[in-house]
């Protein structure tokens, strides 16, 4: 009797592969519904080929036969793209959801769904969709000449073009254009000595900011010059006929998989993949070892100045190695903004057909990285900014047509690095927001008082759309519209540092602004003191530190103000904000007053003592800490000492924390 295989050990790497082809297939299917290209029907077929590979290896039959079904019917579109339209993506995206619910159960252990009926649907569809148009061409196998003509061997080997690229010299991140026009022109055909090498394109090392590389392709030059056209900050330098040479032997490809492009004379990068789980653990050792190299260089303080020396040069040596082993660990964490972007185009195209909308969704810097924490923090949040984009900003066509709008509306989501933050924007064209409206809501519901609405700022005025339960949707939907979520979203973005912004004109649109740190991991703090204890303030948040007296203070409305710069901001006792015990103050004596940044404005802080910048590792707070405003984490100086960090963010409004001298 055979051995059965165990296949339990590959349950995870199953789940993970099978989820990234759905999410792609969801994805190009969406962007098939604009025009039927070769390419891309020969890239849903390889995703369908895969998922029914890996199903068929675990031995999930029910996986199987129903992505042999969709394999079965994008192999008859390749005869027949006249006959894909809406219905047939229809029918195609609700068996890709049905695939996703196998995975899910597998993942579960749980029985696989009945789909029998929708395996019969897609087989039927299948069969009615005879060939009656011009066949798109397949993809030729993988030794085969990509163009066939008469004569010698010369003769049957596409052209090979030598083309030069620049990157802007303005570009942010010219190793990422770089390498994402490289990608592109691999669509085209085959891509051969990169010239720097790959890796020096990847790094962004281009002298005078070019490269070239040789591409064996039968598309025509139009096509080379508009696919290198279609990334930002590259331009196509030359374009140059070169002698083709016969292409080394390719070894032998599973069928369903699609190869990287491959540089001859260069090892193809190789990559493995890591539990996130291990990838935290990895972090928290290396954040432990800087920690306890601060406390090595710490006791070294207290030895004589001959061995203090010696050891201080040993401790840099080691803290070096440790800080670069720290931000090797980092590097291994980053994941790119298309982990969420990728899903969005499948999410519009539902939401606005449920919801009677035209939408065009324009995604811009999905190429970004951030710490996989934050990503997989921002996944909900995001998404349900575009969905109130298209159920409540967006108008119906016939509105948009009326208010002198084209028929279909426009959300945009673009991400770009902005020196050590991330801004990620969700914008639409829409009707634009009621702050009149969301003021008379928030008067009606006790938030605020008819006065203080009637003076508040336009800019504070709509971040009470992040107030739970407050919404002006004019109806509640199975989408939006409950009031709740905004203030999710909010939340979500303090919760990994990060802040939100809305910008909005009244038929105009609305724009949403998340900023983002690039990681949780670490954080540069300003240590203040307060009596005994030590606080860290994250200097991202600190505007500026003035010193003087509390005497010297003005008063606006009973309230102590501080002049900084232009204007004048309320002036606080940190130790009375966060009730612990401060030191003595003469009203006379000059103290540091540190301004901070706040979700309602400016505030200057009074403290007792400035101790200097410290870069740490942050660690997260564990209950019951984590419930306590005000907190954002906790880290260890090198002494051993441990230290809040405060969430300035969350910490009480302003008009309601304890003036100067208060109790």
């Amino acid at each position: 009797m055979a051995a059965q295989w165990d296949t339990s050990r590959y349950l995870s790497l199953f789940v993970s592969e099978a989820t990234e082809h759905l999410d792609a297939l969801g994805k190009e299917l969406v962007r098939l519904e604009g025009g039927v290209t070769p390419e891309a029907i020969d890239s849903l077929f390889r995703h369908a080929h895969s998922v029914k590979g890996m199903a068929g290896s675990m031995g999930y039959d029910p996986t199987t036969a129903l992505a042999h079904s969709v394999e079965d019917l994008f192999e008859r579109v390749r005869s027949a793209p006249a006959r894909f339209d809406r219905a047939v993506a229809d029918l195609v995206l609700q068996a890709v959801d049905a695939l996703g619910g196998h995975v899910k159960a597998a993942n579960e252990r749980k029985p696989f769904p009945d789909n029998t009926a929708l395996i019969a649907q897609l087989k039927e569809l299948t069969q009615s969709l005879r060939p009656g148009t011009t066949p798109l061409p397949s993809a030729p196998p993988a030794n085969a000449p990509l163009l066939e003509t008469a004569g010698g061997p010369e003769s049957e080997l596409p052209p090979r073009w030598l083309v030069t690229l620049r990157v802007a010299t303005h570009s942010a991140q010219p190793g990422v254009r770089g390498f994402l026009a490289y990608k592109r022109l691999a669509s085209l055909g085959n891509l051969f000595r990169c010239t720097p090498s790959l890796d020096e394109v990847k790094a962004g090392r281009l002298p005078g900011g070019t490269f070239a590389v040789e591409l064996e392709s039968t598309e025509p030059e139009a096509a080379v010059a508009k696919t290198v056209s279609q990334v930002a900050d590259v331009e196509l330098v030359s374009l140059t006929r070169v002698a083709s040479a016969p292409p080394p032997p390719a070894p032998e490809e599973t069928k369903g998989t699609e190869p990287e492009p491959r540089v001859v004379g260069q090892e193809p990068p190789r990559t493995v993949r890591v539990r996130t789980e291990l990838l935290d653990e990895f972090l928290d050792l290396a954040g432990e070892l800087m920690l306890a190299t601060a406390g090595v260089r710490e006791v070294g303080r207290s030895l004589q100045e001959e061995l203090r020396g010696r050891l201080n040069e040993t401790t840099d040596r080691l803290h070096g190695l440790v800080r670069g082993l720290h931000d090797k660990v980092m590097k291994a964490r980053m994941t790119p903004v298309s982990v969420i972007t990728d899903r969005l185009p499948r999410a519009a195209r539902d939401i606005a057909r449920r919801r009677g909308r035209e939408i065009e969704l324009i995604l811009s810097g999905s190429e970004v990285e951030l710490d996989r924490a934050i990503v997989d923090e921002l996944s909900d949040p995001v998404l349900h900014l575009l969905r109130n984009a298209i159920d409540h900003g967006v108008e119906p066509p016939e509105e948009r047509r009326m208010r002198g709008k084209p028929p279909r509306g426009t959300v945009k989501l673009s991400v770009k690095r902005a020196s050590d933050r991330v801004l990620l924007e969700v914008e639409d064209d829409g009707r634009g927001m009621d702050v009149e409206r969301l003021k008379a809501l928030a008067v009606e519901r006790g938030l605020l008082t008819a006065e203080a609405a009637r003076d508040l700022p336009e800019r504070e005025a709509l971040m009470l759309s992040t107030a739970p339960g407050l919404s002006t949707a004019a109806s509640v939907t199975d989408i939006s519209g409950r009031g709740v979520g905004m203030d999710a979203v909010k939340k979500a973005v303090e919760a990994v540092g990060g802040t939100l912004e809305i910008t909005s004109r009244r038929g105009l649109g609305t724009t949403f602004r998340l900023s983002l740190p690039l990681t949780v991991a670490m954080v540069n703090l300003l240590l203040v003191g307060l009596g005994d204890d030590v606080y860290g303030l994250p200097i991202a948040k600190v505007a500026g530190v003035v010193e003087t007296t509390r005497a010297s203070l003005a008063h606006s409305r009973d309230v102590p103000v501080l002049q900084f710069g232009a204007s004048v901001v309320p002036a606080r006792e940190l130790s009375a904000v966060l009730e612990v015990p401060g030191r003595p103050h003469d009203v006379a004596a000059v103290s540091p007053f540190v301004v901070v940044d706040t979700d309602d404005g400016r505030v200057a802080l009074a403290v007792d003592a400035l101790l200097g910048q410290e870069e740490v590792v942050l660690k997260a707070l564990t209950r019951p800490l984590d419930q306590v405003p005000g907190l954002a984490g906790v880290t260890v100086l090198g002494n051993g000492r441990p230290v809040f960090i405060l969430d300035v963010a969350r910490l009480e409004r302003p008009n309601r924390l304890p003036a100067v001298g208060e109790a």
